[in-house]
């Protein structure tokens, strides 16, 4: 199972919290690419139900970790 920014971003509109099969319904249903279906098959599911992205990939960028300062704009 690999992430990268593109992939994970894919899922920033998903209904969290939810849980892996609620999570690959989403992706099915919205047309995701193949690898993002691969990845959450591949998660090692014990019924768990997720917040968020980062409950899936920790290293998922926040708005805080870009230097954009939006008062300015």
């Amino acid at each position: 199972m690999y992430w990268t920014l593109e992939l994970a971003s894919k899922l920033e509109d998903a209904p969290w919290p939810a849980t892996k099969e609620e999570l690959i319904d989403y992706a099915v249903r919205s047309g995701l690419s193949l690898e993002v279906i691969e990845n959450l098959e591949e998660i090692e599911d014990e019924g768990d139900v997720y917040d968020s992205i980062e409950d899936i990939w920790p290293d998922y960028p926040s708005k805080d970790d870009f230097l954009f300062n939006e008062d300015e704009y």
